[in-house]
């Protein structure tokens, strides 16, 4: 391999005078149904060979050269993402029997601290001058390590036993551990590669949830912390499109294992008092039918798909033998119907109240049921026309006050609870943002017509005084798949974008969910290509009325939008001025055709599986890495990190290593960033995390032209 290049930290010269790294060619065949394909950077696959990680270091020593007149810009960013965070703050405290739990972060700190206090009286109060009792301190925790992230915090029904697990490496790898609250020491127990775990109601019986090499969740086991044997294996998922998940119906009284795939959901149930009981399958699974499941009083509640993508809520008897018969289901009660119009997201159960949480006419909205009068629903009414409304951290089972959380494009992350039985709605906390005046801001919703005539939501938010006449630098952001929805949400480290006079701006492409579950089946598979598409279709419309230009259009999506990224620019190079692809999942045909990979086999139900040759054509039309070709191609900025088990780097490698042979305008910038500490989510600690992004801004504003301001 030439890498071209001496190291470039060590050199004085511009990007424009070095050599950029070129990978050698070392041709494979990797030829499918007749379609031949030959893949020069297959190799890149094989980070143990020296010559990999000289390529990936030589790169990562290139883009260093490129930041090094943004780096003023850059500490000047950094400065201004961090002025803006209050670093000593708490989180708004939540009840869990006789506790309160939140989490505070400290001056200078990197990472949080869980704590809890003691409730207060005989109404269980929360009394803020109770003595705080530490259940983590991630700060301590992360000391000497590179990365850290937590993805479980369990308290035993006690209040005892602190379940949690950690990740040190970004390859979401977490190791599960029990700490003695009281003592703060770990038990010697300890799980490697788990994802969830749920206490049974004697606090000394824990089931978890472990994962196969292919990271795919697949087995279910039993812990007894008074035991002495080994863990029993009490489940093995053995379809390859399927993951397990952990949890309790919100009374407490069952735990429920979930098989989800990306279409069909199977649930098994256990009561909670009896952890030494067989798990029982509620419903048995059924191509197609997904559902969750609720209890209360002795009556299950299901949000099923059976009648319509978007949800509807049935009641029925819950049967003795925990099984529900397809004859049982038929006669359930019906309690919310099936809407085309709207979508039922989630169901938040109380002892006497029900809050739903939907999404209609693209905002999500919360709706209050009582028990006793079902047929009285009571919107929970906010001022703002677009906005995301979702239910909170709710713990208490006999409670009559939801936990909600609130935001908006112009408004920061607010935490409110609602009087169920008053209908009172009170402010708990608005998140701090140092020198944020929400009246400078506004914000607005297009609509671009698709390729097939369907209405695609566009969500912009500008500052009032900069927002000028003529077009505007605009930085438009996309994801579109998995039904995940691209909501308006407060940004604020997007302030220093709109300070300067850019817009941003979110489509809301087929392929997410963000107007239901049909908007979702509407952008996957065989209808894949809307998803791209629509995404030009709406820079189209941002071009035509006059918000910006190709030539001050900057575009920008992670993961599976970075799969958009890379597509968009395939179809439409000569749309954008700039593009930024955050762990980009580009080498699509690949990554599908190998089972070994996390993901891959229970992705066949979103994106196809390549050795289906119908499939094969679908994936072959839109695959970034296999579409590029000889031309002139925007500033590119990919990013991604060495630990990436979701999409690995070598795919942003391999995608930047062959655009290098064909992109014929050398003049624009095309860059591999890579995190050689970190994985999907790049760095782990808040500061870390914003120079990332300060370096991303930086790039921006220099393909602008605003690195001066």
């Amino acid at each position: 391999m030439t890498i071209g290049m001496v190291l470039l930290a060590s050199v004085g010269l511009s990007l424009a005078q070095v050599e950029p790294p070129v990978a050698s060619k070392m041709p494979k065949d990797v030829t499918v149904h007749g379609d031949r394909r030959i893949d020069d950077y297959f190799w890149l696959r094989e980070r143990d060979k020296p010559e990999v990680m000289a390529y990936l270091k030589a790169e990562a020593d290139y883009t260093a050269q490129y930041y090094k007149p943004l780096a003023g810009l850059q500490d000047k960013l950094y400065a201004e993402l961090v002025g803006r965070i209050k670093q000593a703050d708490e989180g708004v405290p939540a009840r869990q029997g006789a506790w309160w739990y939140s989490s505070r972060t400290l001056e200078g700190k990197q990472y949080p601290l869980f704590v809890r206090r003691a409730a207060s009286g005989p109404q269980r109060s929360y009394d803020a001058a109770a003595p705080e009792q530490t259940l983590l301190d991630l700060n301590a925790l992360a000391s000497g390590r590179k990365f850290l992230a937590v993805n479980l915090m369990q308290v035993s029904p006690d209040g005892k036993r602190l379940a949690y697990s950690l990740d040190e490496t970004g390859a979401r790898d977490f190791e599960l551990h029990v700490r003695d609250i009281a003592t703060g020491e770990d038990v010697a127990w300890k799980a490697a590669r788990t994802d969830g775990a749920q206490w049974a109601a004697d606090s000394k019986t824990l089931f978890y949830v472990t994962s196969n090499e292919a990271k795919r969740r697949n087995q279910l086991w039993r812990h007894r912390l008074d035991g002495n044997g080994p863990d029993e294996l009490m489940f093995e998922e053995k379809d390859e499109l399927y993951n397990m998940g952990l949890g309790r119906s919100a009374d407490g009284r069952y735990l429920m294992l979930y098989s989800i795939a990306k279409d069909t959901t199977e649930i098994r149930v256990l009561p909670a008092d009896k952890p030494l009981a067989a798990w029982q399958v509620l419903l048995a699974r059924k191509s197609g039918i997904e559902y969750s499941a609720e209890h209360r009083e002795g009556q299950l509640l299901l949000r099923i798909n059976d009648r319509g993508p978007n949800f509807r809520l049935i009641s029925l008897p819950l049967p003795k033998s925990l099984n529900v018969t397809p004859a049982q289901l038929a006669k359930a009660k019906e309690l919310i119907p099936h809407r085309e119009d709207a979508m039922l997201e989630r169901v938040a159960l109380f002892k006497q109240y029900m809050a739903v949480q939907v999404r209609e006419q693209g905002s999500v909205k919360l709706r209050v049921f009582e028990h006793a009068h079902p047929g009285k629903p009571r919107d929970i009414a906010f001022d703002q026309a677009v906005f995301t409304a979702t239910v909170g951290d709710n713990r208490e089972y006999d409670s009559d006050t939801l936990r909600l959380n609130f935001q908006a494009l112009t408004t920061p992350a607010t935490v409110y609870d609602y009087g169920m039985k008053d209908g009172k709605l009170t402010l708990r906390k608005q998140q701090p943002v140092i020198g944020f005046d929400g009246s400078r801001y506004e914000s607005k919703r297009l609509f671009a017509t698709a390729k097939d005539g369907t209405q695609v939501p566009i969500s912009l938010v500008y500052a009032k005084a900069l927002r000028g006449e003529g077009p505007r630098p605009l930085l438009l952001r996309g994801y579109g798949s998995y039904g995940i929805s691209s909501d308006p949400r407060f940004n604020a480290n997007d302030l220093s974008l709109l300070d300067r006079g850019a817009v941003v701006a979110i489509a809301h492409i087929r392929g997410g969910g963000d107007l239901g579950r049909r908007w979702y089946l509407e952008g996957k598979l065989a209808k894949k290509m809307n998803t791209f598409t629509d995404f030009v279709s709406v820079a189209e419309t941002l071009v035509k009325e006059g918000w910006t230009s190709p030539s001050q259009l900057i575009i920008n999506g992670g993961s599976a939008g970075g799969l958009l990224m890379g597509a968009v620019v395939n179809l439409r190079p000569d749309l954008f001025k700039a593009v930024v692809a955050e762990v980009p999942f580009v080498d699509v045909i690949n990554t599908m055709l190998d089972e070994t990979i996390p993901l891959t086999t229970e992705e066949f139900i979103e994106w196809g599986n390549p050795k289906i040759a119908e499939q094969y054509a679908w994936m072959r039309a839109y695959s970034p890495y296999d579409n590029l070709k000889v031309g002139a191609y925007p500033a590119i900025l990919t990013r991604t990190g060495i630990n990436d088990s979701q999409v690995p780097y070598w795919e942003p490698a391999k995608y930047v290593a062959k655009l290098r042979t064909l992109k014929t305008n050398s003049a624009t910038p095309l860059l591999f960033d890579i995190n050689l500490s970190a994985g999907h989510g790049g760095a782990s600690g808040r500061f870390d995390a914003l120079k990332e992004r300060a370096k991303v801004y930086a790039f921006m504003l220099q393909q602008w032209g605003m690195a001066t301001e």
